[in-house]
């Protein structure tokens, strides 16, 4: 008889100091049988579907839920997932169930749960039938992984790349674990570590250190320990406030309690020896730009990627510093996307060619110097769908094989072609343009509302690449933030913090 797996997905990583709230009508929600029809779309949903087929689980789907990285979730929308999963979890449980598998992203906080993985798993164990059935699942390489989640959980495995090109990879892997804990009859448990350590994204790609060793590590960790199935490096995502966030070690463990403790503190004590390698710093982009101006042009766009005000990081994306910066230095040929759906409104009956006066960006971060005033002449306009160019990137993680950027507009004004969206989109994959009929090639600037995840579809094509500090909610400055959760002293917010760690 196959085993019965039952699943579930509730995804978003939340950036805590952004003043917009996530609603339930943020996320894309699949139920039912719906869930099943994701098996082919690049997301880690995808990944269990093809793995579990492969393992020869019976799959009893409930829930799908994931939203754009964002504000604080609404208390309301996680209770949404949560009536979904239950009404359709208890007759599964009653019926029988072989095991759990969660697809999650590790980093979501509501208006009342700092830890809201933390808070499923416990009210998942709850439930009648529940309380020792294997959990397994996949975290986000940004998860702010917390002591509860391991507590309850038997196997998490996370993310190995960033820019996030394995994250149906990274699903398959913890599936097959799933079923090796079934065929072996060996139910293993998870152990934990962190140091008080915190980086902000731009720190932590995985194609160079901090990160790069700690990969590398964890990997021959597997190999040289038996007894360790699964060991995570979650580099965590700093603009969640909550006393889980930074940097963290876990292990999937088939032996004693503690038998992994060794290995995670010795991923821990690395960590902290490279921790000035993952403090990032950037130059103002108006000195990038008085720089560039100096050198002789060269073929192929140039980007100047915008940390702070990073889509992907929970960033509005509609920040006008790279746009003020471009106009003031009067430079041509180039390209932007900022996400305003009052602009794209005030367009619904523009003509092509037809000049507008137009107030663009400026109106979701508080710190922000507000809309830039612009005599724009209106090219074309779409529904803003499109077809990911490649299931292995950042964004299918995220939401599959497709987007939806809302009703979108695309202008010109003063040498800067802006692509105007309704929705967020992160600039992960070059069909956000393509399929507005534009070629990002053919622009000498371009500019990137990204941090680290927009290197796989933008580095081929680019001459050279600038990262440049402009006014925004994802600034690599970790101490200007409010903190109010965070577990104090934490490196670099306190230089004179002390190694220490927590375990499990």
């Amino acid at each position: 008889m196959k085993p019965r797996i039952l699943t579930a997905g509730f995804f978003h990583e939340t950036h805590s100091f952004v003043d917009e709230t996530t609603p339930w009508s943020s996320f894309d929600v699949v139920e039912g049988e719906a869930v099943l029809r994701k098996l082919g779309d690049g997301s880690p949903t995808d990944g269990f579907l093809e793995e579990a087929a492969r393992q020869g689980f019976a799959v009893i789907p409930t829930i799908d839920a994931r939203a754009t990285p964002g504000g604080t979730v609404a208390d309301r929308a996680f209770e949404n997932f949560w009536a979904a999963f239950e009404r359709q979890a208890r007759p599964a449980l009653d019926h029988g169930v072989d095991g759990i598998f969660l697809v999650l992203h590790g980093a979501m906080v509501t208006a009342s749960l700092a830890d809201a993985e933390g808070e499923l798993l416990a009210r998942i164990r709850a439930l009648p039938g529940a309380a020792e059935l294997p959990i397994f699942g996949v975290l986000d390489l940004h998860a702010n992984v917390s002591e509860k989640m391991c507590a309850l959980a038997n196997g998490f495995t996370m993310y190995r790349e960033n820019p996030h090109t394995d994250a149906k990879d990274a699903a398959m892997r913890a599936t097959a674990l799933l079923g090796r804990c079934l065929r072996e009859a060996i139910t293993p448990h998870m152990e934990w570590c962190r140091p008080p350590l915190v980086w902000a994204p731009p720190g932590t790609g995985t194609a160079t250190n901090p990160m790069l060793v700690l990969k590398r590590r964890a990997l021959a960790l597997e190999t040289e320990r038996a007894e360790i199935w699964a060991c995570n490096v979650a580099a965590g995502f700093s603009f969640a406030d909550t006393p889980d966030t930074g940097v963290s070690f876990s292990a999937v463990v088939a032996g004693p309690r503690g038998a992994a403790q060794g290995a995670l503190d010795e991923l821990a004590r690395l960590a902290w020896s490279l921790r000035e390698q993952g403090r990032i710093e950037y130059p103002a982009v108006d000195v990038v730009l008085d720089r560039l101006a100096a050198e002789p042009s060269a073929p192929g766009p140039v980007l100047l990627v915008e940390p702070s005000d990073n889509i992907g990081g929970g960033a509005p994306g509609d920040g006008t510093g790279i746009l003020r910066a471009l106009r003031s230095h009067r430079v041509h040929h180039a390209l932007i996307a900022i996400n305003d759906a009052v602009a794209v409104a005030a367009l619904a009956n523009a003509k092509p060619g037809e000049k507008r006066r137009l107030a663009i960006g400026g109106r979701g971060w508080r710190g922000d110097a507000g809309p830039v005033t612009v005599e724009a002449a209106f090219i074309s306009r779409s529904d803003g769908g499109f077809n990911l160019e490649d299931l292995h990137s950042h964004l299918a993680s995220m939401c599959g094989g497709r987007f939806e950027m809302g009703p979108s507009a695309v202008v010109y004004c003063e040498g800067v072609t802006v692509l105007l969206t309704s929705r967020k989109t992160p600039p992960f994959d070059l069909g956000q343009y393509r399929s507005q009929g534009i070629e990002p090639r053919d622009f000498a600037f371009i500019g990137v509302k990204a941090a680290v995840a927009h290197r796989r579809a933008y580095d081929p094509i680019a001459h050279a690449s600038h990262f440049v500090e402009t006014p925004g909610p994802c600034s690599s400055n970790l101490a200007s933030f409010p903190w109010r959760r965070l577990q104090r002293p934490v490196w670099p917010l306190d230089p004179g913090t002390e190694f220490t760690t927590q375990i499990l």
